[in-house]
């Protein structure tokens, strides 16, 4: 903005003196503020969802290591303690692990896809 007062300022455009002349070239201002605007807006709502994936795999990961930790030990010779209901409950259910994970990012794509509606200028 301070550029566009600088060149105006040194090169003295000649205008009409014209009502609607200065309407219009306040609207289209007020359409570039607005732009600007949408992009900021845009640009913030790219970032929240760069740190909620962060977040997420993050939590995927320490999840996926602690099960890969749990889940090789030879449970017969710890015990029948909190381990073994692990073991069991991996054992039985281990092909829907992943069913969690899906939903959760889908849900994800389509809440940030779904988030960034432009304004009509």
């Amino acid at each position: 903005m301070k550029e566009i007062d600088e060149f105006l300022r040194e090169n003295k455009p000649v205008v009409k003196d014209d009502p609607t002349f200065i309407l219009e070239a306040q609207r289209r201002m007020e359409a570039v503020e607005g732009i600007k605007s949408e992009v900021d807006r845009q640009r913030s709502h790219g970032r929240k969802a760069l740190i909620v994936a962060l977040v997420a795999g993050l939590a995927a990961g320490v999840l996926a290591t602690a099960v890969a930790f749990l889940y090789p030990v030879d449970v017969q010779s710890v015990g029948s303690g909190l381990l073994e209901s692990v073991r069991v409950f991996l054992q039985t259910y281990r092909q829907y692990l992943l069913m969690p994970v899906a939903i959760i990012a889908i849900s994800l794509g389509l809440v940030l896809s779904r988030g960034g509606k432009t304004a009509h200028i």
